[in-house]
């Protein structure tokens, strides 16, 4: 599309060129002008384009500011393409009931088993798509729903107290650290690790944030999955084990059943 709109305004030029230098009636700066005009119109027919085309894949719309939120369909951490402050808007699309056929949610929880009583950090909270679903399985527990984005926090916490969940806690995130207040029993991180930067050392440091026995889950995007990040920015299940070894973890467990995502479980090398 880009080209086409090229050779449209090179025509226009040409055209245009054309003119000024036959009569006088069209001057070469009323010219130039409309060449402008049409450079910026082309533009923006582009970039509204390129936006339908990711939101009818699924896909992430680029955007022109800092990402400092969460990634559509959960997840957060900084990067430079995306911003999510309007977490209003997101929710819409976080949200949808259309997103459970394939992110099954309460297969996902099911499968980790969580106490009553535990422990969660749900590191990419967004705007609580698994944050409040992980609230109403431990009553007597605590639910730290950590993210980057104020506006993401502000949001989690009217919906907390909108859907009376006293036991979740909106977390302030930094780029290099969960921020978590105390150790938990399992850190979740839905489609956000492939935002992490200098992973290895985000995740060692945050396997102090775990409990004896605590657990970490990943679930991303795989390499072929028609929704998320575009495919280089895509990370395998196998580079995600790999980095975790270093990092001072070992699989322990791996879901086969989302049809979209990995669903990878890891333990502290040491517990």
């Amino acid at each position: 599309m880009r080209r086409h709109m090229t050779r449209i305004i090179c025509a226009s030029l040409d055209c245009s060129y054309q003119q000024s230098m036959g009569d006088d009636r069209p001057t070469w700066v009323s010219a130039m002008a409309r060449v402008l005009a049409l450079i910026v119109l082309a533009s923006s027919l582009v970039l509204a384009a390129e936006r339908a085309a990711f939101a009818q894949a699924g896909g992430e719309p680029p955007m022109n500011h800092p990402r400092t939120g969460t990634h559509p369909m959960g997840g957060p951490m900084p990067h430079p393409d995306h911003s999510f402050s309007n977490a209003e808007m997101w929710a819409r699309q976080f949200d949808d009931p259309k997103r459970d056929a394939w992110q099954k949610p309460d297969e996902v929880l099911d499968a980790l088993q969580l106490a009553p009583t535990a422990l969660v950090a749900d590191l990419g909270a967004g705007t609580g798509y698994f944050s409040v679903r992980i609230a109403r399985r431990v009553p007597r527990g605590k639910v730290f729903a950590v993210d980057i984005e104020p506006d993401m926090l502000h949001y989690l916490g009217e919906r907390a107290q909108r859907e009376h969940l006293s036991m979740l806690q909106p977390v302030r995130a930094s780029a290099d650290a969960a921020n978590l207040p105390e150790p938990v029993d399992l850190v979740l991180v839905v489609d956000t690790y492939h935002h992490i930067d200098n992973r290895i050392a985000y995740f060692a440091r945050l396997a102090n944030s775990l409990r004896s026995n605590g657990r970490l889950a990943i679930v991303d995007y795989k390499l072929d999955a028609p929704e998320g990040p575009p495919v280089e920015s895509r990370i395998s299940p196998e580079k995600v084990t790999a980095e975790l070894e270093v990092a001072g973890y070992r699989l322990v467990a791996s879901h086969p059943f989302l049809p979209r995502q990995y669903f990878l479980v890891f333990e502290r090398k040491e517990s």
